[in-house]
């Protein structure tokens, strides 16, 4: 029995797909590794990955993001953020990546702002309610202002780096 050109072309984009994300999971990791130490941890350039992976792949982005973010915890030696990190970075993909899911491919400025800093808040109360519920109110608070800068930081990354990538499309 053959194939219908159809099913050959589908099964071709969906193992398109899942190479794009591993390279995606790849450099997600990579940007995480490069690292800002602060006086709590690190900030790093993963979101910023993430959000450019984001307007590639739309709402698959979710599993660069958390494979690549949660795999660069167990790296750094922060084990017990492995899940939260996951659950965390995987939504911020999937978000992002629906908000940036056009017909015409072509969101405006005020649609990539706009996925980005849903995705940023994202991070921002995910990490701040685990750390709430492991370490207390204070320290949950005193990384807030840390994951603001990170999230402006990879904003100002990648949304100029979106239109850079406007034209590869999986």
């Amino acid at each position: 029995m053959s194939e219908s050109k159809e099913t050959g072309k589908k099964r071709k984009n969906s193992l398109r797909l899942i190479a794009v994300c591993g390279i995606m999971a790849a450099f997600v990791f990579l940007g995480t590794q490069i690292r800002i130490p602060t006086s709590i941890g690190y900030m790093n350039l993963g979101d910023a990955v993430i959000l450019a992976a984001s307007y590639v792949i739309g709402p698959a982005a979710f599993f660069p993001a958390a494979v690549g973010s949660a795999l660069s915890d167990l790296i750094a030696g922060y084990p017990m953020y492995i899940a939260p990190t996951f659950i965390i970075k995987g939504l911020m993909g999937l978000v992002a990546g629906f908000m940036m899911k056009h017909p015409q491919h072509n969101p405006k400025l005020f649609m990539r702002i706009a996925s980005g800093i849903a995705a940023e808040l994202i991070m921002v109360f995910g990490y701040y309610v685990f750390e709430y519920f492991v370490y207390g109110s204070a320290p949950a608070l005193a990384s807030v202002p840390f994951n603001l800068i990170q999230a402006g930081a990879a904003m100002i990354i990648a949304v100029p780096c979106s239109y850079l990538l406007k034209n590869v499309r999986v």
